[in-house]
């Protein structure tokens, strides 16, 4: 008896929530500010107020909702709290929005208009 193929829409499908659940979290204007810091490395909750320009508590319920959701962490430091991304997902998304939006354009590299020709 020959087993059936599976559908790859069938994995796509099963995993669809999942990934929305990650774009809903980058598509905050705030979150993804907090996360690109993150990014670079750890950051306490004060850091990330500068970067975000919201009140500590406001960042602080920003950080719950990304740790309920396995995007951060946060590790006591005193009585500092030091968070980063613990998502490699994350990191990868992040990094790719970073060359796509982010990185300084080579100004050597034509560049074409809304009527594709290229100056």
């Amino acid at each position: 008896m020959t087993q059936p193929t599976p559908d790859p829409l069938d994995d796509l499908q099963g995993r669809a929530e999942e990934v929305a659940g990650l774009l809903k979290q980058l598509a905050n204007t705030r979150r993804l500010l907090i996360l690109c810091r993150l990014a670079s490395g750890k950051a306490t909750v004060s850091e990330l107020c500068v970067v975000a320009g919201l009140s500590q508590s406001a960042i602080s319920q920003h950080l719950a909702k990304m740790r309920s959701d396995g995007l951060v962490r946060g590790e006591k430091d005193g009585l500092q709290i030091h968070y980063s991304i613990v998502d490699p997902r994350c990191h990868e998304l992040l990094k790719h929005l970073r060359s796509s939006f982010c990185d300084p354009i080579d100004s050597a590299a034509p560049v074409e208009d809304r009527n594709g020709d290229t100056k």
